[in-house]
């Protein structure tokens, strides 16, 4: 793999840890503003929906910037989002910086994603693409402990101003790592957002809804569920978060390897798996070792489908002549996945559930994933469905 994409890589370990941190911080950051657990998930749902909107806006508004030059912008967004909310005297001010925070992640994954692809062979390009997601899952395996630590033992406030030092590396290693990317020459976009209206494109972009989102139903209160149920201390928040990111990087691994040889095969099992191992949890809840078991699995089998799924719609929209713009929204679907997500395990814990009830719910979720992934596959060994419905 190019060096380059360990530039890529550093901006993935940033978003990452800014992402997944407020699982592990939710206590700490309900307590402090004297808000509930529910109410501090939405320092998660606001990142996500900010994700699925702003990816759009910003590849539309910066059409015209080097791919090189946008990332590095995007990055300072993410600065001084990060900064924002450490400093943030209230729970609305936390909300916008989280919100800002969030307009560089769907665009900076879309476009390194492209920028990965390019850099290698066709047979090698979901590794390309999982090795930039690399960072995101060590940001799991590392930055997440590493910050829900700090926020327990400092205060959550530093987490984010740490974070946001991260950011300004990522900055200086794309400017310094990534080569010179020519400026984009009248970009179509009226022809672009048309491959929104092929079936191809829309089933690929649902399962990137319904597939990660289905994980990170559950791990968005992975934090009162573990106290509560399963005993932990809250120190323990901080291994058991390392178990979660090493299932990350483990089915990221995964996924990358196998993806290349056969794509819809893998997206069958790992959906399936997920499907199961979420409706395990949601009775094993109360056992310690039964709960990290399926805690590493979730992960594990989660994010096997990220670049997968991110390939999928690559080239759905690459047949339809649109890939730039399909590339940011997708990584803006991921995240309304986790809005979903993190909605829905809130709504089913208010309704009285159960603060395991989560994980049911989580497995439905896949299961929808796995449902639109088999008539994706279908179709795909249809060519007459497919030139049917392929809006050329």
């Amino acid at each position: 793999m190019p060096v380059a994409l360990w530039a890529l890589a550093i901006g993935a370990f940033g978003i990452g840890t800014t992402e997944f941190i407020i699982a592990g911080l939710l206590p700490v950051i309900a307590h402090d503003y004297g808000i509930t657990i529910p109410v501090a998930g939405n320092l998660a749902t606001f990142y996500a929906l900010g994700v699925f909107f702003g990816a759009p806006a910003l590849i539309v508004l910066g059409a015209r910037v080097p791919r090189k030059a946008m990332l590095v912008l995007l990055m300072g967004l993410f600065v001084m989002g990060n900064a924002l909310t450490a400093l943030a005297p209230t729970l609305a001010v936390a909300l916008v910086g989280r919100v800002v925070t969030s307009l560089a992640h769907g665009a900076f994954f879309g476009i390194g994603a492209i920028i990965a692809a390019d850099m290698v062979a066709p047979s090698q390009r979901v590794r390309a693409i999982a090795a930039m997601f690399m960072g995101l899952t060590v940001a799991n395996l590392l930055g997440v402990p590493a910050g829900t630590w700090i926020g327990q033992h400092l205060s959550w406030r530093d987490t984010f101003i740490a974070i946001a030092g991260i950011g300004l590396l990522a900055a200086a290693s794309i400017g310094w790592l990534i080569p010179h990317q020519p400026r984009p020459k009248n970009p179509r976009f009226a022809h672009e957002f048309n491959a929104f209206r092929n079936l191809d494109v829309l089933l690929a972009m649902g399962i990137t809804v319904l597939g990660p989102g289905a994980f990170f139903t559950s791990i968005t209160y992975i934090a009162p569920m573990m106290t509560s149920l399963a005993g932990f201390s809250e120190g323990s928040l901080t291994w058991l978060m390392l178990v979660f990111g090493l299932g990350l990087f483990v089915g990221n691994q995964l996924g990358g390897r196998y993806a290349d040889r056969a794509l819809m095969p893998m997206l069958y099992v790992t959906l399936a798996a997920q499907a199961a191992v979420l409706l395990l949890f949601n009775f094993v809840a109360y056992s310690q070792w039964l709960s990290v078991v399926c805690i590493f699995l979730m992960a594990a089998f989660g994010f096997a489908t990220v670049s997968p799924i991110q390939k999928l719609v690559m080239d759905k929209a690459s047949a339809a002549g649109a890939p730039t713009l399909a590339s940011a929204v997708n990584i803006g679907l991921f995240n309304l996945g986790n809005a979903l997500g993190a909605w829905l395990g809130g709504w089913v814990i208010a309704a009285g559930f159960g603060l395991q009830s989560p994980n049911w719910a989580g497995a439905l979720l896949s299961l929808g994933a796995l449902g639109l992934a088999v008539i994706s596959g279908r179709k795909a060994r249809s060519p007459e469905t497919a030139a049917a419905t392929s809006g050329r």
